[in-house]
């Protein structure tokens, strides 16, 4: 068995947290819409259309984009802010970025042509009609 030696002082806590909570990917410039914080949305279906609601707050209604695709919709926005102090002898920049993607699949039954989007306090709200249903009307036919 060798013996290894180390130079320094252990703590009891361990390298490893300190890099941990210094780490650029921890720490420092991790960007607000990760997996983990995606905006919150909720989907309602009725009998006339689908409702998409979606809460981002700060953001602006310029910085949102909607779009449909094959039957895929998404919504995404982009904000981007920079802050600039400048003093007698110092200038002082600040740049923020901050973006998200989402992606759901329409439905068949639904129209895109028709889709609308309001902005208002925070909360994206998305209106998909449906496709008026043909009423299946029977009717009996007479054996000779």
């Amino acid at each position: 068995m060798a013996l290894i030696k180390r130079k320094g002082i252990e703590f009891p806590f361990g390298p490893t947290l300190l890099s941990d909570f210094f780490s650029g990917d921890r720490f420092f410039g991790k960007d607000v819409f990760t997996p983990e914080r995606m905006p919150a949305v909720n989907i309602e279906e009725n009998d006339t259309q689908f409702v998409i609601e979606m809460a981002v707050p700060g953001m602006r209604r310029e910085d949102f984009s909607v779009g449909v695709e094959n039957g895929l919709i998404t919504i995404s926005a982009e904000r981007k802010n920079e802050e600039v102090e400048e003093k007698r002898n110092f200038t002082r920049r600040e740049f923020s970025f901050e973006s998200f993607s989402r992606s759901f699949t329409l439905p068949e039954n639904v129209t895109e042509d028709n889709i609308e989007a309001v902005y208002l306090d925070g909360l994206l709200k998305l209106t998909i009609p449906k496709k008026e249903s043909k009423e299946v009307h029977t009717k009996n036919i007479e054996i000779r």
